[in-house]
């Protein structure tokens, strides 16, 4: 399972957590009290960072959204190349995709279609094909969110294509 799809409380058990002060807006609470929340993921090394809100609850979230996106781009799993995921079919309806790009869900659809993508050479109509949605609306997931739609054209790049526009 790729550690984008892992559950909060299971994703969490994987991270270090970091609290620490943050300057910026929110009077003297956000100054006495460590509401900043740094998350890095032992398994992988990466990690993200909240420290806007005032909550560090809010922070925690945020943070682990974050970090779920950032998976999501940067590390690749093996794909199961028989048929998409159960989560993957549930959000198609004939060739269209429905998903925003603050569910949840989001980075796990990310993070399967670029795994279906690498042993395409990341050439989006046949990855668009396997996943049963149309080429446009697998470019539209990753125009969502600006990290995905640069994380989609640095690897196009790495594969030798040109950047989609």
């Amino acid at each position: 399972m790729h550690p984008a799809a892992l559950p909060s409380d299971e994703l969490l058990r994987q991270c270090d957590e970091t609290r620490t002060r943050r300057s910026g807006p929110g009077g003297q609470h956000r100054n006495k009290v460590e509401t900043a929340v740094i998350l890095r993921h032992r398994p992988t090394g990466m990690s993200a960072e909240a420290s806007e809100r005032r909550s560090q609850a809010d922070n925690r979230r945020v943070a682990v959204s974050r970090l779920r996106l950032s998976l999501a781009v940067s590390h690749r799993e093996p794909a199961e190349l028989d048929a998409p995921s159960a989560l993957w079919q549930s959000r198609t309806r004939g060739q269209r995709l429905s998903i925003a790009a603050d569910h949840d869900d989001y980075p796990t659809l990310v993070a399967e279609a670029l795994d279906r993508l690498l042993p395409v050479g990341f050439e989006i109509k046949p990855a668009a094909e396997s996943l049963g949605v149309s080429p446009s609306q697998l470019m539209k997931l990753f125009r969502q969110v600006p990290a995905a739609w640069v994380a989609l054209n640095r690897l196009r790049g790495d594969a030798g294509l040109l950047p989609l526009k």
